[in-house]
């Protein structure tokens, strides 16, 4: 364990961290003496309290009610603040002066603003045309857009009147859409007519027919011209309405007070992938999430007023709602769109210089990428406003964790995160208090109970185990959509461990208190922090006639995970370079560049359970070289011989 940072004296007293370590001595007559652990040992203890004291400590704009916590038996059924009524818009709108709220910047360098008084102004006008098109709380408004600035501007106002906001990046192709939006039902969808990525352009606007054709509940259609382009013009389709951005500008903003909405009411659905079906619709709480991102924001990432946020993401990654959350601590957030890399290696880091950032959040994939680059800063860029970097996705080595305070910048705090889709929020995370040690994430989260358990359900040090969590938080999926006495959500998380959230990653904690992430211990893809589902791929290579079955798994490869898949071919039939551009093509197109898989391999046969289930996990394990458990619930556990060290997956 090497010490690699900590923060000053004066770092720590000007903290947010502190001054709330301040505000619960004053409300609470205790004192924590620059301790995190204390603080964490008490927020876990006095869950209500805690909550409470984030609402007041970040001022939540909303009404409290007088109970903070109603207790069940049921893990996911313990309801946090419930009588406490907000908006999630009030609560991004915290500004309306003409201070810059949002920055876009695009692959090519073109450049978008927004003021708080520009983005309050629009905002009112999408709440006005919603209002206008009869969409009401609860009705859910699907989003196909990139990472812009208006997708910012309509999720807000979907959250103004209550209605259920759900995105798409438009790297998904429109088989992946239709599987995740169709589930839902939405009225209107917002589209963007194309993107660009890595200098070429990609027609969306083409995908439009196939979209309402499969998902009838779709009555109006929002076309958005990408910045800085003509509109591609679409062919228009009856019986349905489409608005551009020049009929909603003519309409006057809204002037209503936006009405104040449970606690738990519905604010998005992301999606998480599993490895049979279709993408599970995780439908999240406007509140819980506020106050975790809140939290996140302000105490473990030291977000403060006027500050300049930059995560690399997609709308479909649940890393965009983080960063638009950004908007609630009246700091300014700057979207990026394209490849990140675009005809310059260190392209992102020259954003975070010009932009002023202070918080640069990016996957472990891309810091492993400027290593491997050799890139360094030191006579390029000073990054002088730079005080926090964030990693997730997938575990940063500790190669990585050297590499930033060696080529990026000695006096910055490596906040590594994780969390998930499923809890839109971090287990594990940073805090200015302790030190940042190479190939560790700090701390758990503020109020949140996390452990490492054994096959046995028991708690477990410095051996690698199974993410949980004991004790319930308010960033609990509010439910699965279309879940039937939640049976998909008791199985996704409880059947594990009786009462106990099961995340599905593998993970270590030191005697310090740190955390090591491992990655999924189930078999669910993980390339790059995107949680995909292997049900995508199947779906396009059973279209293939030279195949009779196949089977995919998430292979750990550089610090990050690469897809892996395997493939029986019909007799007559062989693998070679033409059917693999196919398979690759096809599934690209259909579900997503992300899904394609690094290498396919031909094999003779497939693990199955005895009842014939493919087991993806004793594959997944054997090639990474972890001990195969309960052999004797495969029917054909000799199969398992072919898996084993294959040279095509050693470079």
């Amino acid at each position: 364990m090497k010490k690699l940072w900590s923060a000053s004296k004066k770092q720590i007293l000007n903290s947010n961290l502190y001054k709330y370590e301040r505000f619960l001595n004053l409300k609470y007559k205790i004192k924590f003496g620059l301790n995190y652990n204390k603080i964490l040992n008490w927020s876990i203890k006095n869950p209500g309290n805690f909550w409470d004291s984030i609402w007041d400590f970040c001022k939540v704009k909303g009404t409290k009610g007088n109970i903070l916590v109603t207790k069940s038996k049921t893990f996911y059924k313990n309801n946090f603040l419930p009588k406490n009524k907000l908006n999630f818009a009030d609560n991004i709108l915290s500004k309306n002066d003409n201070s810059k709220a949002i920055t876009f910047i695009s692959e090519n360098g073109f450049k978008e603003l927004r003021s708080w008084r520009e983005l309050n102004k629009n905002v009112r006008k999408i709440v006005s045309f919603f209002e206008k098109i009869k969409i009401k709380k609860g009705d859910r408004v699907a989003a196909y857009l990139p990472n812009l600035i208006q997708t910012v501007e309509y999720f807000v106002a979907t959250s103004a009147i209550g209605g259920i906001w759900s995105s798409c990046s438009p790297d998904f192709g429109a088989k992946g859409v239709i599987e995740r939006f169709a589930q839902i039902a939405p009225k209107t969808l917002i589209i963007v007519d194309r993107y660009f990525y890595n200098g070429k352009e990609i027609n969306v606007i083409e995908r439009l027919p196939e979209i309402l054709k499969k998902i009838k509940s779709i009555k109006n259609v929002v076309v958005i011209s990408y910045p800085g382009q003509k509109l591609i013009r679409n062919k228009k389709i009856k019986n349905i309405k489409y608005y551009y951005w020049r009929d909603i500008k003519k309409i006057n903003p809204s002037n209503k007070i936006f009405k104040k909405l449970e606690f738990n009411s519905e604010l998005a659905i992301l999606y998480s992938s599993g490895t049979t079906g279709k993408p599970k619709c995780i439908c999240h709480r406007s509140g819980g999430v506020l106050l975790q991102h809140l939290k996140e924001h302000q105490l473990h990432c030291e977000i403060k007023e006027n500050d300049n946020i930059f995560y690399f993401t997609t709308c479909g990654w649940m890393m965009w709602n983080w960063l638009v959350s950004g908007l609630c601590s009246k700091a300014s957030i700057v979207l990026f769109d394209g490849f990140p890399m675009y005809k310059k290696k260190d392209l992102l880091l020259k954003i975070v210089n010009d932009e002023k950032i202070t918080l640069f959040g990016v996957s472990a994939k891309y810091i492993d990428a400027l290593r491997k680059s050799n890139i360094s800063t030191h006579k390029k860029y000073k990054l002088s406003f730079l005080r926090t970097i964030c990693s997730t996705g997938s575990p940063l080595s500790k190669d990585g964790f050297e590499y930033i305070y060696k080529k990026i910048k000695k006096n910055v705090h490596l906040a590594s995160i994780s969390g998930g889709t499923d809890i839109v929020s971090c287990f594990v995370l940073g805090n200015i208090y302790n030190s940042v040690v190479t190939g560790e994430i700090q701390n758990k989260g503020l109020g949140m109970d996390v452990d490492i358990f054994n096959e046995r359900g028991k708690s477990i040090q410095n051996k690698k185990g199974e993410l949980v969590c004991k004790k319930p938080f308010p960033s609990m999926p509010l439910k699965f959509w279309n879940d039937k006495n939640n049976k998909k959500f008791d199985k996704a998380y409880f059947q594990r461990f009786k009462n106990i959230w099961h995340h599905g990653d593998y993970a270590e904690v030191k005697k310090s208190g740190g955390y090591i992430i491992y990655g999924r211990s189930d078999a669910t893809l993980n390339p790059g922090g995107v949680r995909l589902g292997t049900a995508e791929i199947y779906s396009e290579v059973e279209k293939f006639k030279q195949i009779k079955e196949s089977i995919a798994v998430g292979q750990s490869w550089d610090n990050d995970i690469r897809i892996i898949l395997f493939i029986i071919l019909n007799k007559g039939y062989y693998l070679n370079s033409d059917l693999e551009t196919k398979i690759k093509k096809q599934i690209r197109i259909n579900a997503s560049p992300r899904h394609v898989p690094a290498k396919i391999i031909s094999v003779t046969d497939i693990p199955r359970t005895k009842n014939g289930k493919i087991v993806e996990l004793a594959v997944k394990n054997i090639i990474d070289g972890n001990a195969i458990k309960n052999k004797e619930a495969l029917e054909n556990p000799e199969v398992l011989k072919e898996y084993t060290d294959i040279k095509e997956l050693n470079d």
